[in-house]
């Protein structure tokens, strides 16, 4: 029996950055998801309120690899108070010929944040404006570094405001992210970090909305990344029913734990059928069609994501299996 291939963090974080090639590796999976040929199953959820912590387990089969991840990601969003991150996890790749296990990445979730940094990028390249440079990031996390990130793969931000409830952490991390042609600063008011934007991006983990409807604009996009429990919420239910374009990743996984949700209860958005974010990018939806039309992507995390950029990490190190 072949050894099975065994990768930490630390050799991950070397080899794999957050590039174009990140990028275009999640894309295709958004698109192969679209086409067909993808058997994903929904995601295995355990939310532990008591201990502000959860679990979610994500896999996704892709005709044609040779392998598929299955991902356990908790997130215990404590653990900054007490010196540690959020999330960790790690993936299991197992072969879609025999199913033994051909790898095993200890990624301490970087693989997570790369994947979902990447889908920010892939949304913004689909939805906003070609023209777009000026972002409104919501959050000062991880995920909200990495998301500006990822933005000045696709779009030409050169100026930035970073919103979250604890303004110190806001102004430290915009302290960090400014230079390399990048202006960043903090804005103690979500009004005007809306109001700011061509392109907003939500990264938190709120129970309750922290983007209205009222502050958003023609011509602006919003990518929700944060709700992907289905006590989360970040955008008013408003904020849809306003928008000209709603796309999902996984609609089927939206209607339960993102975005829509909410906007469904609160009969702020009808039920029925809405593009996914796959189907725009390969032309079965026309996507954004004006300017002045507001989109917003609804974001929760799929398991052809996880599989997807599993196999980047795979070839990656190919030439040491």
């Amino acid at each position: 029996m072949s050894d099975i291939l065994i990768l930490h963090e630390d050799q991950l974080r070397r080899r794999l950055p957050l590039d174009r090639a990140a990028v275009d590796v999640v894309e295709n999976a958004f698109a192969r998801l679209a086409e067909g040929g993808v058997e994903m199953p929904p995601i295995l959820s355990m939310h532990m309120p008591q201990v502000n912590g959860e679990v979610d387990v994500k896999t996704a089969y892709v005709s044609g690899l040779a392998g598929f991840a299955v991902k356990i990601s908790p997130g215990f969003f404590d653990n900054p108070a007490k010196g540690l991150p959020s999330t960790s996890g790690l993936m299991v790749v197992l072969s879609v010929e025999t199913g033994r296990v051909m790898a095993v990445l200890l990624d301490n979730g970087y693989l997570t944040d790369l994947r979902t940094a990447a889908a920010g990028a892939v949304a913004a390249r689909h939805l906003s404006r070609p023209d777009a440079t000026r972002a409104a990031i919501f959050g000062a996390g991880l995920q909200a570094r990495m998301q500006l990130q990822a933005l000045r793969l696709v779009r030409p931000i050169s100026d930035a405001v970073i919103w979250a409830r604890d303004a110190a952490r806001a102004q430290a991390l915009a302290d960090q992210l400014t230079g390399d042609g990048l202006a960043v600063r903090a804005e103690p008011d979500p009004a005007a970090a809306a109001g700011f934007a061509d392109i907003i991006v939500t990264t938190t983990p709120a129970t309750r909305p922290i983007l209205r409807a009222e502050w958003l604009r023609p011509g602006q996009h919003v990518t929700a990344m944060g709700s992907d429990q289905s006590g989360k919420n970040e955008l008013h239910p408003d904020c849809l029913s306003r928008a000209d374009l709603y796309v999902a990743d996984r609609l089927s996984q939206t209607r339960l734990m993102g975005e829509l949700r909410a906007a469904l209860a609160a009969g702020a958005m009808p039920e029925g059928e809405y593009p996914e974010l796959g189907q725009v990018i390969i032309g079965r939806h026309p996507g954004r069609t004006g300017l002045d039309q507001i989109t917003i992507a609804d974001l929760t995390g799929t398991g052809v994501q996880d599989t997807a950029i599993a196999t980047h990490a795979l070839a990656a190190f190919s030439h040491e299996t």
